[in-house]
Parts: structure tokens; C-alpha cells; sequence
């Protein structure tokens, strides 16, 4: 890729790279691995930068790619053996209501994998369930299904919280 087709892809990883980063981070809870989707997300589309330019939607094809990598990545960790006796300290979390942020990111990360994704992708990134359900390739009614029982649990979990303090 040279000239005008390298500028632009540039543009566009700039302009985005800040969300794409809170995605992954809503989606894993880990700003390293994070990073990490981001990165790879954004190779794979320097790779396709001419069919995705071509695409309908230049986000939701990215967003699809964010997904699958976090996938891969959730794949990947289970196949892994970390050989330190403790994980490493965590960097804090971007700023905001600490308590509030905090007690989200804790409530999401108990739901089960398929549910997080699909809270994050219809409410964080505000996707239809339509574009959801192109984006995860599974039908609109699995994913009415997924949001519904995602908000039922974090609900408990959140009243959970708020009731044991």
C-alpha cells in the first residue's frame, strides 16, 4: 500500500484507534490485552485495507474484526500456561466514576462470555440488533436472547453489589 490508500488507512486508525481501544477493554477488562486486540485488529486491516475500504460500513467491519480477535484471544488464553507465581499488577482503568466504572466492569466480567459481547456491542457501541447480530454472524433472536438474559444477570449482579455494602 503507497500514497493516497497509506495516508488514508492512517486517518482512520487515528481517528479511531481511542474507541477501538475501549471496546477491547470493555469487552477483556485488561488494558494490556486490550492493546493487544487493537494492534492485531489493525494489522489485519492494513492487510485488507482495499476490501474493507470497499465495504458498506468501514466501522462495523472493524468491529467485527475487534470481535474476532478478542475471540481468538479468549480461545488462545485457555490453551496458555502463565508461569509467574502472581499475574502482574493492572495500570488503572481509564478515568471517570471510579466506583461506578469499577463496579460495571466487575458485573460484566462475571457474565458469561457471549452475553458481555453482546451488551457491549448493543449499548457501549450502540449497534442495532440487527448490525449485531452481522457483526457476531448469529441471528437477531439469538441476540434479543443473549441481551435479555445479559441485562437479567447484571442486574442481580449489580443489585447484588449495591445491596452488600
Amino acid at each position: 500500500m503507497h500514497g493516497e490508500q497509506e495516508r488514508a488507512f492512517v486517518e482512520y486508525v487515528s481517528a479511531r484507534r481511542t474507541a477501538w481501544h475501549r471496546e477491547a477493554y470493555l469487552l477483556c477488562g485488561d488494558g494490556h490485552l486490550a492493546d493487544d486486540i487493537v494492534q492485531s485488529a489493525a494489522t489485519v486491516l492494513y492487510r485488507h485495507w482495499r476490501r474493507a475500504r470497499a465495504a458498506d460500513n468501514l466501522d462495523a467491519y472493524v468491529r467485527r474484526i475487534l470481535v474476532h480477535k478478542y475471540l481468538d484471544e479468549v480461545r488462545r488464553s485457555r490453551l496458555r500456561t502463565w508461569l509467574t507465581p502472581a499475574p502482574p499488577e493492572r495500570p488503572a482503568p481509564p478515568s471517570g466514576d471510579v466506583e461506578e466504572r469499577d463496579s460495571l466492569r466487575a458485573a460484566l466480567a462475571r457474565l458469561p462470555r457471549s452475553q458481555r459481547t453482546v451488551l457491549v456491542l448493543r449499548f457501549f457501541c450502540d449497534l442495532s440488533v440487527a448490525e449485531t447480530a452481522a457483526t457476531l454472524r448469529c441471528s437477531d433472536s439469538n441476540i434479543k436472547n443473549h441481551t435479555s438474559r445479559g441485562l437479567a444477570a447484571l442486574r442481580r449482579v449489580l443489585d447484588v453489589d449495591h445491596t452488600a455494602r
